[in-house]
């Protein structure tokens, strides 16, 4: 399988979900302002919605969105997923928080908007990310180990420390817990290596 991801995105999640999963898989950059991947494709004939990330399976199904890719990736590699009758449901109910009211509400900060709505993103954010960690129940968001929606947060906490947004102190020592991971940093490494090339992970 491939995944399609930019650097900075949020598609890492992604890419770190696979490697933290053990899972075989190949990398593709894509441009978001060109649609051009880096081997000349267009990225629009893979996902029409233009935007990463784009996994495509064996099967050669081709699935997107992060929250369906982060979900799929649990299920082949069930220790980052939650165990019991509602672990399912409570990791997709934490990646859709993470998507629709922290992610989403970056927006501000990537189009260019003014400084007033960007001082009400940060508040935004940060009101969020206490939500979170006040209901953190352990070293990562379900305990001891991570799952896919502790790679999601990191995410959006790697881009609230570039931007200046206060993050709350529960989810600063589950962030640099996260980049001690060494499959973590190979991600993040890999991604920011403006040399990389498209390769076999």
């Amino acid at each position: 399988m491939k995944l399609y991801y930019s650097p900075g995105a949020c598609s890492l999640a992604a890419h770190i979900a696979l490697l933290e999963g053990g899972l075989d898989f190949d990398l593709e950059r894509v441009d978001l302002k060109t649609h051009l991947t880096e081997t000349g494709v267009d990225f629009t004939t893979i996902n029409t919605k233009g935007y990463v990330p784009a996994l495509v399976l064996d099967s050669r199904d081709v699935v997107t969105e992060n929250i369906a890719v982060l979900d799929w990736i649990a299920s082949q590699a069930p220790t980052l997923g939650l165990d019991g009758p509602l672990g399912r449901t409570r990791l997709i109910q934490t990646l859709a928080y993470i998507s629709t009211e922290i992610h989403k509400s970056f927006k501000p900060y990537f189009t260019g908007a003014n400084d007033e709505e960007k001082a009400k993103a940060n508040k935004y954010i940060n009101r969020r990310m206490h939500w979170l960690a006040e209901r953190k129940t352990g070293k990562y968001l379900f305990g001891s180990e991570p799952t896919v929606a502790d790679f999601y947060l990191l995410v959006t906490l790697r881009w609230a420390a570039k931007l200046n947004i206060a993050i709350p102190e529960p989810l600063v020592a589950l962030q640099i817990r996260l980049l001690e991971r060494p499959r973590i940093q190979a991600a993040i490494e890999f991604e920011e290596t403006p040399a990389r090339r498209t390769g076999t992970v």
